[in-house]
């Protein structure tokens, strides 16, 4: 299978290519050509497999660069019951009305961002190798918190490779960030950047395509790739769990195989409602994409109008990893929607760039509308949906999870449409313990480890062992740089 740039199509390159350079070198995200379609063989194989054999199967469909062995092997690796808690990689607890949670954040940095960081340190060392490259991979991502801890722990001592990591200096919560700045390992450094996500966001784009800084970094053995959804080989391994979900609620009798579900999602990048959308193009039955903001509502905004305006004012809010005004794998979608009109798509992307705002055709409206639906809620709202769910269904969820609960219940009340919904459940609710807490009418004094014991008061619920483990951890890191000056921090790889 071929990938191609969403702005310049005729720029074709194997999955391996696409994987170990992130980006493409006009600034477009590389795509395949086509989605494969799951067969009913694949289907039944599906329905039997573990979870490590379904991302088999699904990856295998997309990177045929790669042979199954491979694929087995780095599937193994990743999904490790030890890094898992156990053999349920990504389980589905079902509630009432047709909720079903599908809960991505068992992993080692308890976020559903290890769904696919802890599988791309091997894709992308595969990748090097198998397009003869020899240079030291330099990782740079940028975070609004869960990517970065994700990344920093996916990628520790892997041979080869280099990382450095952004996010906002007021913008991750207390737990993320100690996550970030107390991580072990000789190869990755962390900077605060002060300013907010997308600020990090652009500077780093503009990085991958600053010739001077890839010339003088090759000069020196390095080579630039990512870490960000923006990458193929972060995006991929997300297909699998949807499909994973469907396969389990079809097992337990929750979905009668064939009919539809729908999937609602909180995003602030659009990378994880994408794979959902992948997934559907793949013969996954899904009737609705339900896209979930929280104030930052541009996304919300956008699939109700058809027109992408970052031109707002940005909040800080209890759920900061979907505190994002530029949803960089939006552009994605517009790619596959629009026919894989690279013309047309580079257009938009050049009017945001410079006007902050764009506005689709009829024509691509209407495909929207029939694809997707979206909402929104503020701080109140979500606070209010994490006291109801525990104190009706006894189910405790973090900030970002509470969100897409709000933004589907409204759906349904708007639509009456009652079809089985499964809704990503992101984050341990540990992660965000101080608003989980107020939410449910406690009070953290100390935004440091013993957060941990306030909420295991009040729920009873049992503190994940990752973030019970950062107790007495010493910090590392403590750069603080201007959004203006993140060029000059490649010069630290260096040091690595």
């Amino acid at each position: 299978m071929d990938y191609v740039s969403t702005r310049d199509k005729t720029h074709q390159v194997s999955s391996a290519y696409a994987i170990a350079t992130g980006i493409a070198p006009d600034g477009g995200l590389y795509c395949p050509t086509e989605f494969p379609t799951l067969s009913k063989a694949d289907w039944d194989a599906l329905i039997e497999a573990d979870y490590k054999g379904r991302a088999v199967l699904v990856l295998s469909k997309f990177l045929t660069d790669f042979t199954k062995e491979e694929l087995q092997s780095y599937a193994a690796k990743a999904y490790a019951p030890e890094r898992w808690g156990g053999e349920n990689t990504a389980p589905v607890v079902s509630l009432r009305d047709g909720r079903h949670i599908l809960e991505l954040w068992h992993g080692p940095t308890c976020a559903f961002k290890d769904m696919a960081l802890q599988m791309l340190p091997h894709l992308l060392t595969a990748s090097l190798r198998k397009i003869g490259e020899t240079r030291t991979a330099c990782i740079l991502v940028a975070t609004s918190g869960d990517t970065g801890t994700a990344a920093l722990n996916g990628f520790a001592d892997v041979p080869g490779t280099k990382i450095m990591v952004y996010y906002p200096v007021h913008g991750v919560s207390p737990m993320q960030k100690l996550q970030m700045v107390t991580q072990e390992g000789k190869n990755v450094s962390v900077c605060a950047v002060d300013g907010n996500f997308d600020d990090a966001q652009s500077a780093l784009k503009r990085i991958f395509t600053d010739t001077p800084t890839i010339d003088k970094l090759s000069a020196q053995g390095m080579l630039l790739s990512s870490a960000n959804s923006i990458n193929w080989g972060r995006l991929a391994p997300q297909i699998a769990y949807y499909i994973s979900a469907y396969c389990d609620l079809a097992a337990r009798g929750m979905v009668e195989f064939g009919n539809e579900i729908n999937i609602c999602v909180p995003t602030g990048n659009f990378g994880n409602i994408l794979a959902a959308y992948i997934a559907k193009q793949m013969s996954l039955p899904v009737h609705k994409l339900i896209c979930a903001s929280n104030r930052n509502n541009v996304l919300t905004d956008f699939f109700r109008s058809g027109s992408y305006d970052k031109n707002r004012p940005f909040f800080t809010t209890a759920s900061p990893s979907m505190d994002i005004l530029i949803s960089s794998n939006l552009e994605r979608l517009l790619f596959y929607i629009s026919g894989q009109n690279d013309e047309a798509v580079r257009g938009l992307m050049a009017q945001l760039a410079h006007g902050g705002k764009y506005t689709v055709s009829r024509e691509l409206r209407e495909q929207l509308d029939a694809l997707f639906d979206a909402g929104s809620c503020d701080d109140a709202e979500t606070a209010a949906t994490i006291r109801a769910l525990f104190e009706d269904e006894k189910y405790l969820c973090d900030t970002h999870t509470a969100v897409a609960v709000k933004a589907y219940d409204d759906y349904r009340a708007r639509t009456g449409d009652h079809t089985p919904t499964v809704i990503a459940s992101t984050a341990s609710p540990f992660k965000f313990c101080k608003s989980v807490a107020e939410a449910l009418g406690g009070k953290v004094e100390r935004e440091d480890v013993s957060q941990l014991e306030v909420l295991h008061g009040l729920t009873g619920a049992e503190p994940p062992k990752p973030l019970a483990s950062l107790a007495g951890k010493q910090p590392r890191f403590d750069r603080v740089v201007g959004k203006e000056d993140i060029l000059a921090t490649t010069s630290l790889l260096a040091e690595l």
